[in-house]
């Protein structure tokens, strides 16, 4: 577990608040642990709680006792202090905004002082977001300081997921993308588009972007088109690998030379949620920057965000206008299944009887079931998923152990539906993954409203990208592009 390494000599840290902030009253301090006592991080109640830190918070006259509470279930740093009253106190007070800048100063070892810098609020980056979902893109740029203010999605069932969550909020339009008019759009800094990948990925019918459902993407290029001078200087676009390959790499290179037309350059990278979360679930991710057509060349090297076939597709299209950024390292992958499998009672009616637990272990082949039977001759609990496949004519239970849950998919049919096996001390149950554990997976904290029916929220999620893989690409690469290319206003 990572807890803080002690206080460094620096005297002030930087907060900037987003809209989840004061969606939440929450603070969060990730990646500030160290500059808090180590031993301010404590368990969830009683003994076992940090200890405090004094914070004096400005114009309130005021000094709260606070430390920084763990997961109950992980044990993990929760990344924001302890209660919410007196973070709601302070934002109203001084009208904090999204886009605020705060400074926390460290006064001693334990004293520290809240303040807001006035002279550095900005308004937020704003963003359009199309083919929506449930908003968890939305939600990735909200922790990362943006303002989403349009969204669109066809679906009725995501639309009301996203309203569970964003309950004020009147922008989502719920229709067809080819319906939207573009001067029915604010102008903003960002177009982000996950469409749909049922016509480009293994698991779809490989009909490519001219597809009944992927041909949605030149929804989107007709709104830019139509947008003349208005158009964002930055689009990201979000997809399934398959992509990358789908007729023969045709349909990539039409969609980057589309935005190209537009006035863009082009980048690309593949990024799996592994690195963040414990899901296999690689995807292909497009960042244009509107350059009015200058022209642009840059040259790409193998990394863990460009692996070789992407490397590849670059270097072999020369037609097209990249400009390709250089990025850090992906951070290493950490989590494991265990982290985030809800604790459900034996007798939780959600775990299948044993009738249907043994057929589920029937189905697999002998090599699956000999690392179930290791699992259940363990000494303690573990935890692996399964799909069910198709093999042969027969249907089949493939086991995966690694620590790492399979990729989520829509629930069409019994095998998008993936299974959790617990097996331990001579026993095993089996049940199918829970909507919170989907949503664990895809880095979604535990504060995100799931108020539908299992299946709903299963096509949800699968239909959704990975929170922090996308906070990722903000962090490093959308905001600090967008604040070169956007003026900024300040904001008071």
């Amino acid at each position: 577990m990572t807890r803080p390494s002690g206080p460094r000599t620096e005297t002030v840290r930087l907060l900037r608040v987003t809209d989840a902030n004061l969606r939440h009253n929450h603070l969060y301090v990730n990646g500030h642990f160290d500059f808090f006592p180590p031993d301010c991080v404590g368990g969830s109640k009683g003994a076992s709680r940090g200890q405090t830190i004094n914070i004096q918070l400005d114009g309130l006259g005021q000094t709260i006792s606070t430390d920084i509470g763990c997961d109950s279930k992980t044990g993990k740093p929760r990344g924001f202090f302890r209660a919410r009253g007196w973070v709601r106190r302070f934002f109203e007070h001084h009208g904090v905004k999204p886009g605020t800048t705060l400074a926390l100063e460290r006064l001693s070892e334990r004293a520290y002082r809240l303040s807001v810098r006035r002279s550095e609020q900005t308004a937020p980056l704003e963003c359009a977001e199309f083919f929506a979902g449930i908003g968890l893109v939305r939600l990735a740029l909200e922790r990362q300081g943006w303002r989403v203010v349009f969204a669109n999605d066809i679906d009725p069932k995501k639309a009301e997921m996203y309203r569970h969550n964003w309950p004020k909020d009147d922008h989502l339009v719920v229709g067809d993308i080819h319906a939207i008019k573009a001067d029915e759009l604010p102008s903003c800094a960002l177009f982000t588009a996950s469409f749909p990948c049922n016509d480009l990925s293994i698991a779809g019918r490989w009909e490519g972007l001219h597809g009944k459902e992927s041909s949605s993407f030149w929804g989107l290029v007709r709104i830019l088109r139509d947008l003349g001078e208005r158009r964002p200087p930055l689009v990201m676009l979000e997809n399934v690998v398959g992509f990358l390959m789908s007729h023969g790499g045709r349909d990539f290179e039409k969609a980057l030379l589309a935005l190209n037309e537009l006035g863009y350059t082009v980048d690309a990278i593949i990024l799996n949620a592994t690195h963040w979360a414990p899901q296999s679930r690689p995807r292909l991710f497009v960042i244009a920057k509107r350059d009015e057509g200058r022209e642009t060349r840059s040259y790409a090297l193998i990394s863990d965000a460009r692996p070789e076939a992407l490397f590849r597709f670059i270097v072999s299209h020369p037609n097209i206008r990249w400009d390709i950024r250089d990025l850090p390292s992906l951070p290493p992958p950490r989590a494991r299944l265990a982290d985030i499998v809800e604790d459900l009672p034996d007798d939780d009616p959600r775990w299948w009887d044993p009738k249907r637990a043994d057929y589920f272990m029937s189905q697999m082949s002998e090599r699956h079931k000999e690392q179930a039977r290791q699992m259940i001759a363990g000494n303690s609990y573990s935890y692996a998923t399964a799909f069910r496949r198709v093999r042969h004519g027969k249907s089949m239970a493939e086991l995966r152990t690694d620590g790492i849950a399979g990729c989520l998919r829509t629930p069409r049919g019994g095998s998008g539906r993936q299974i959790l096996l617990k097996a331990g001390r001579g026993k095993y149950w089996v049940r199918l993954l829970t909507a919170r554990e989907c949503a664990r997976l895809q880095g979604v904290p535990d504060s995100y409203v799931i108020d539908v029916p299992l299946n709903q929220a299963l096509f949800g999620f699968g239909d959704a990208v990975c929170v922090p893989a996308v906070e990722w690409i903000a962090q490093h690469y959308l905001t600090p592009l967008a604040s070169t290319l956007v003026p900024r206003q300040t904001c008071g």
